[in-house]
């Protein structure tokens, strides 16, 4: 499927500079670098939307540690960690 888009003069002028400097060897091929990008950030943000969605869901159902003894047990492990450095 052909899909035909208006950059506007900037982009354009950006994708033609990259095409131009050897970098890409279309235009067709900087936007299909540019769609996958967006796909992978869109995969990272639904990954992030999980995380947040289960830790809502625990700490509505009360499944939660004081931050006192979360933020001990991380120094803890970062003083083993330099320890063994």
């Amino acid at each position: 499927m052909a899909v035909s888009a208006d950059l506007g003069d900037v982009l354009e002028s950006f994708v033609t500079r990259l095409v131009a400097s050897g970098r890409y060897h279309s235009k067709s091929e900087v936007l299909r670098e540019g769609v996958r990008l967006i796909q992978e950030r869109e995969a990272r943000l639904a990954a992030l939307d999980a995380s947040i969605a289960r830790g809502l869901a625990d700490a509505d159902a009360g499944r939660v540690k004081p931050s006192s003894e979360v933020f001990d047990r991380l120094e803890a492990k970062l003083a083993a960690k330099t320890d063994h450095t």
